[in-house]
Order: C-alpha cells, then structure tokens, then sequence
C-alpha cells in the first residue's frame, strides 16, 4: 500500500491508452518499465511502489515492470535510450532530461492525502548540534543528494545563492553527493557531514520523519514549496519543449516542520 501520498494512476492508463489511434500500442509495447529513483533503500521502494505497479499492469493490459535506479541521471539516460517509459522525477531532473533532449511529457501529478501538492527541501543537522541558522554552518561539512536532486541539491544551492551564499562549495568546508536522500541523512547521523539538504514530504510517513520523531535531527533552513515531482513518459515522435515553471515565494523556519506537501508525476 503507497501511504506517503495518493497517486493518479488512472492518467497513467489515460496517457497510454488515448495514444493507441492508428497502431495497436500493446503489440508494440508488450510490457512497460517504470522507473523511480530509491529515496530509501531499495526493499522499501519494492514494498512502496508494487501495488502501484499491479495496478497499471491490470489497468492497462500489459505487464508493468519496477527498475529502481542507481541514480537520477539513470533514469534520464534509460528514457532517452526507450528501455524506460514511464518514470518519476523531481522537477529538476525532469527540466534535465526535457533540455538535453529526452522525448518525454509530463501527465499526472500526485496528491497527499489532504489534497495539497508539492514538497519542501530543508536543511538538517543534528538535534545536538550547536547550529541553529545557516551562519552557523560556515566552513562545515553539507551533504547533498544527486547534482539532479531538486530538493537534494538545486534548490539548496538556489535559496543560499538568494541568501548571499552564491558558491557553497567554498562556503562550506566539503560539499559531498551521497547518492540518495536515504545517504544524506545516514551521512548525518553518523557524523560524516554536519548537514544535510533533503525533502519533506509529510510528518507521519517518512524516513526523515521517524527521525525527527526520535530527535535525532531538527530543522534549520526550509525553503519554499516546490512543485512536485513528476513521473514522465516517452514520447519519441513529440518534439516540443515546455517549460517548467516553479513558485520561488521565500520562506524560512527553524527547527519547525512544515506543512504537509505532495508530488507530482509527467510523460
């Protein structure tokens, strides 16, 4: 059961189904891959996204296949290779693949279960730790996500610019990828960075959640809402470009969860 948030799978059924006009598309796709990026560790993504799968594979006719990717530049290079049709996206992964290329539309958005859409990327650090602003964090060690993270990387490196901070590789001490949103805070807890940019989705289902829930962690910097996160398709024979557009309004917090946010899915 996908408890973090309710998806719109019947647009995923809606996008394939209405593309089928002169050609049977189930002959030519007998089966389909979705990929998505592992934010946990992967037997959590399996357990998290299988329903989701037997539903499209039941909705649609054909067999749909989980990839959970090493990474998001994986999913990028799988959709502009065919090997992935549908695939989950932040929103800065989903502007990577749109400009460099990648034949892929976005088609369905995800909601919470309160009906509001969209996520956070917010600083954290220990509930231990000395460091209550973001001036405190000078000349220490962050750790980022993927360089096509949007919570994990874009939009951190987006709000210090705003903040006068417009190279954090020489703000802080050692500027480290851990591969994962799962890694950052792992590389948290243990020590190895003394803060992490990562995203909040809600405040009862999530890693990052428990985590707060047990005071290991509080939060330093929230940043505004971002748009969701998107799950796109190829579409080899549509070649217009759209731009993405997301809403920069400024927001801060300390140590104080913010409200329950979404994501979304594209083709």
């Amino acid at each position: 059961m996908i408890t973090r948030r309710l998806i719109l799978a019947g647009a995923a059924a809606l996008a394939f189904t209405a593309s089928a006009s002169a050609e049977d598309w189930k002959a030519k796709y007998p089966e389909l891959t979705f990929a998505v990026v592992p934010a946990e560790n992967a037997s959590g993504v399996t357990e998290r996204w299988a329903p989701f799968m037997s539903y499209l594979s039941k909705e649609l006719g054909v067999k749909v296949t989980l990839r959970i990717a090493n990474d998001y530049a994986a999913v990028i290079e799988g959709q502009r290779a065919g090997n992935i049709h549908i695939a989950s996206y932040g929103s800065a992964s989903f502007a990577r693949a749109r400009l460099t290329g990648v034949k892929t539309d976005a088609f369905a958005n995800d909601i919470n279960a309160d009906g509001s859409t969209g996520y956070y990327s917010v600083f954290f650090v220990k509930a231990n730790s000395p460091y209550k602003k973001v001036d405190d964090l000078k000349g220490k060690n962050l750790g980022l996500v993927d360089p096509n993270s949007t919570s994990g990387n874009n939009v951190p490196r987006f709000e210090l610019d705003k903040m006068g901070i417009p190279d954090a590789d020489t703000y802080f001490s050692k500027v480290v990828f851990t591969g994962s949103h799962e890694n950052a805070m792992l590389a948290l807890a243990q020590g190895t960075v003394d803060v992490a940019a990562n995203q909040w989705t809600t405040d009862d289902d999530s890693t990052l959640a428990q985590m707060l829930t047990k005071g290991m962690l509080k939060i330093c910097l929230t940043t505004p809402r971002r748009p969701s996160r998107r799950r796109s398709s190829t579409r080899r024979r549509r070649t217009r470009r759209r731009s993405i557009a997301s809403r920069t309004a400024r927001r801060r917090a300390l140590i104080t969860p913010p409200p329950r946010t979404g994501m979304a899915r594209s083709s």
